[in-house]
């Protein structure tokens, strides 16, 4: 990424963090810094995955979620000071967000993010390179993994990072993390399950009979948002499916069609060959399972 594109996004995150009591939307935050509209959306969406405005939006309720989990200020007051007119609009936006009230947040006691600041930091500079290799991933890859999962937190609805760690290392401990290296670093990030237990050794999986162990599942999947149109997902994909296990059914599960929390993971799954099976809830969150294609999941 050019230095004046990273100093600009600065700029612009600096301006929506001060500014979370606000409707900061692309016309205010143009207008604020001299920018063309256009060309602010185009730069943004490429280097955050996300539209400008969608960033802001997020980044106020995950805020507002931090503030009704973590202190006894009343939900009409959150409203206000994250920029909400009314409490039914703050209520409603919520609600889309995260399916539950803000009431029911406040009584779970437990903070989940929508969205974390843009850090620019994981903003590595794209050398035309190109370089590219996907490797399993060892307990000194975490930190790295991390960056990975704080940057793309809106495809990953309910993160709890501490239950989220602990459960990595055990998946990286039986072989099941894989990480895509570009220019240098971790771009690219996937956790898979495979469902029989008394295999221990990942290489054992590969040379078991076709058809012994059911379908491998796609814990997690993440890359980088300046990454997310550079075919990163589809080297992490095929890598599984083609490279480790050729012909085993493949399946993940990802937002529900039409929900709003959705940022486009959906229809990058369906780009990739998945195909929408099963509606189902996990952690209290509506999700569907998705099957890859050629893998002809039931």
């Amino acid at each position: 990424m050019r230095k004046q594109s990273v100093i600009m996004i600065g700029q612009i995150i600096e301006l929506i963090e001060s500014h979370l009591d606000e409707n900061m939307d692309l016309h205010t935050i143009a207008g604020a810094l001299n920018y063309s509209k256009y060309y602010l959306h185009r730069m943004f969406t490429a280097a955050a995955g996300i539209p400008l405005h969608e960033y802001a939006v997020r980044r106020r309720l995950t805020e507002a979620a931090r503030t009704l989990v973590f202190s006894d200020m009343r939900v009409l007051e959150a409203a206000v000071r994250y920029g909400y007119e009314t409490q039914q609009s703050f209520a409603a936006a919520f609600r889309d967000m995260y399916k539950i009230t803000p009431g029911e947040c406040r009584n779970r006691r437990t903070f989940y993010p929508l969205q974390y600041r843009l850090s620019l930091c994981s903003m590595s500079e794209d050398t035309g390179m190109h370089q590219e290799k996907v490797r399993y991933a060892v307990q000194e890859d975490i930190n790295g993994w991390m960056k990975v999962v704080r940057s793309a937190v809106d495809g990953y609805p309910c993160l709890e990072e501490k239950d989220y760690i602990c459960r990595l290392r055990d998946y990286i401990a039986k072989g099941c993390g894989i990480v895509l290296e570009k220019n240098g670093g971790i771009a690219g990030v996937m956790a898979f399950s495979v469902p029989a237990a008394r295999v221990r050794k990942f290489h054992a999986y590969r040379m078991a009979p076709l058809g012994l162990y059911e379908t491998i599942h796609i814990e997690y999947l993440a890359v980088l948002p300046q990454y997310r149109k550079a075919g990163l997902y589809k080297l992490l994909v095929d890598h599984l499916a083609g490279e480790l296990f050729p012909g085993y059914e493949i399946s993940i599960t990802t937002y529900r069609e039409n929900d709003r929390a959705d940022t486009g993971y959906r229809k990058e799954l369906e780009r990739l060959g998945f195909a929408g099976k099963e509606l189902l809830t996990e952690f209290g969150y509506p999700t569907q399972r998705f099957c890859l294609a050629k893998g002809d999941c039931k």
